[in-house]
């Protein structure tokens, strides 16, 4: 071997990689783990323990898995407990259904068939069932590890790297920070468009017309991305917005890319999710016809919270038969876990009316509902008792993105620290409380600041959390001021 720089090194690798930056590992997250580490030392801070809001992770914050899917699981897993009395009839029912597909009644086998041709019908029919019958092609369906392969498969498929000008992908400001990462890591290009929060985070397709005739004079835009509901907006799409978003796709001859994942969690009064899908063929063969739609559903969120297990789903809308194909090879990149699989099964097919099951898999999910509105008021109405902190209404997912404004003083320090005003806040909420939320990593309208807190801890907890964070933005108000 040749003396010198080993091959791979920070100047050899790729360098799309450099431009990735996965939130949950950012300077405050980075700081908390540090700063448990010391309490675990022995050294003395002004709490216990480090409170984790940063992210949302329903069953790591105590929120316990829906009993049908883990019966059937469990069953499905270690057959011989079929032979017990622990289980709901129904529970054994489905798990020796589904053991009958899968090759040789085992998890522990790859199951292609039962991923890839029992699986999308099941998905098919819980589409057409939520869409008021509006057809679902089973053959245009394909099942995932989760939602984070599900977007980098979808760019994958639409990046063109051969084209003069780089391919342009449309997204909302705030949005999950998986898709500016993945832009960077496939060399595309983002192009944002700032949402409305003075109305709600709406969707101002005059902004997007506006994004979109600056940014084809240097890319070329090809995907509209939406999140309903919002993350980290918690807003919930009005279906006269979608019909705006749906034209303007037609117009503009743009593929949408539908995040939906949240579809489940909207709790708000008065608040409807309506999928793009439906909505789109709602309107007729005019746009039912031409807007290329993509649509993606997780298991991690939802009312199951199954971070755990990774899987969830695509459906493609007008994407013609040969490009699908070619997608179709690369899911074999992304095989998911069979035992993900057969959780995403309960949640598209569940207990119906009559079974045993029923009503106890329908309370879990009210009560969950319940649960998310009043901590979803709490987090409004405590927050916006601070004058320094606007908090819009929150209709659904999990996360609260309240705006917090920031004395020059501090903004000063922060930009000689080379921070963001928000991260430069998030710091010292640290150090002081404990609470670690995530400041930047979602974007922000220019001259704003705000972070993202998630409503999973116990009601009295978060509201010990929310008594901290406003009392410490006063406190940083009177010390920077």
């Amino acid at each position: 071997m040749a003396p010198g720089k080993r091959l791979l090194n920070l100047e050899t690798m790729n360098q799309a990689v450099l431009h990735v930056r996965v939130p949950v590992q950012g300077s405050v997250s980075a700081r908390a783990v540090e700063m448990q580490k010391e309490i675990n030392q022995g050294i003395i801070k002004p709490f216990r323990s480090i409170t984790k809001c940063h992210y949302a992770d329903p069953q790591a914050m105590g929120h316990k898995p829906r009993t049908f899917l883990r019966q059937v699981v469990a069953l499905c897993t270690y057959p011989d407990l079929l032979d017990t009395d622990h289980f709901a009839e129904d529970a054994k029912h489905r798990a020796r259904e589904i053991l009958k597909k899968l090759d040789n009644g085992s998890v522990g086998s790859y199951n292609p068939n039962f991923i890839g041709r029992v699986m999308p019908p099941k998905i098919a029919k819980f589409i057409e069932q939520r869409d008021g019958g509006v057809p679902s092609d089973p053959r245009h369906i394909i099942v995932t590890g989760g939602t984070s392969k599900a977007v980098l498969n979808v760019l994958a498929l639409v990046v063109n790297e051969e084209e003069p000008l780089k391919t342009g992908i449309v997204v909302p400001v705030p949005h999950y920070p998986l898709y500016s990462d993945a832009i960077a890591l496939f060399g595309a290009t983002k192009v944002e468009y700032v949402l409305d929060e003075e109305h709600g985070w709406a969707v101002n397709v005059d902004r997007i017309r506006e994004s979109l005739r600056t940014a084809r004079k240097h890319c070329n835009p090809k995907v509209l991305c939406v999140l309903n509901p919002g993350n980290p907006t918690g807003h919930v799409l009005s279906r006269d917005n979608i019909e705006e978003i749906i034209r303007l796709a037609a117009e503009e001859n743009l593929l949408l890319f539908a995040d939906e994942v949240y579809q489940e969690n909207v709790f708000a009064p008065g608040s409807v999710f309506h999928s793009l899908k439906k909505v789109l063929f709602e309107m007729g063969p005019e746009y039912s016809d031409r807007v290329q739609l993509v649509s993606i559903y997780s298991i991690s969120k939802g009312i199951s919270g199954e971070c755990g297990l990774r899987s969830g789903y695509i459906e493609f809308v007008n994407v013609e038969q040969a490009v699908f194909r070619h997608f179709d090879i690369l899911k074999s990149f992304d095989i998911p876990s069979i035992i993900a699989v057969l959780a995403l099964e309960v949640l598209v097919d569940p207990p119906q009316p009559g079974d045993p099951s029923y009503e106890t898999f329908q309370a879990e999910a009210q009560n969950r509902l319940s649960s998310q509105l009043e901590k979803a008021r709490l987090a409004e109405e405590m927050l916006n008792r601070d004058p320094g902190i606007r908090c819009s209404p929150i209709q659904g997912a999990l996360y609260a993105f309240p705006c917090i404004q920031i004395p020059e003083r501090a903004i000063s320090l922060a930009q000689e620290q080379g921070q963001a005003p928000d991260v430069f806040f998030c710091h010292l909420l640290l150090e002081e409380t404990g609470i670690l939320v995530d400041g930047t990593s979602f974007g922000q309208e220019k001259g704003t600041s705000h972070f993202r807190i998630s409503l999973l801890h116990p009601l009295e907890e978060l509201k010990s959390i929310l008594e901290k964070i406003v009392e410490f933005h006063k406190k940083f108000h009177r010390e920077y001021s």
